[in-house]
């Protein structure tokens, strides 16, 4: 079994990698859900299944790991996808 991280820095970037990777592997959906103001509710699957997947290997013992993820989220996903025209903003 793999080793759970335990250093903040390092469970972000993980995060960040995961989202990432949702993100890529769902372009069209990532664009109609900023597009439509309805990105969490669309992707909400795949969302949680990344977030099982980044909770299994961080330690549940950090410090605002849920925060990390979401985090993580809004970064990639939302901040990236700023040229999209949209009513958010």
């Amino acid at each position: 079994m793999a080793r759970l991280v335990e250093n903040p820095d390092l469970a972000f970037r993980l995060a960040r990698a995961i989202v990432s990777d949702i993100a890529l592997y769902n372009q069209d959906k990532v664009q109609e859900g900023i597009k439509d103001d309805s990105i969490f509710e669309l992707m909400s699957e795949e969302l949680e299944e990344g977030r099982e997947h980044f909770f299994s290997r961080v330690s549940p013992d950090m410090e605002n790991r849920e925060h990390l993820y979401e985090k993580a989220i809004v970064d990639v996903m939302i901040k990236q996808a700023g040229k999209i025209e949209s009513p958010i903003w």
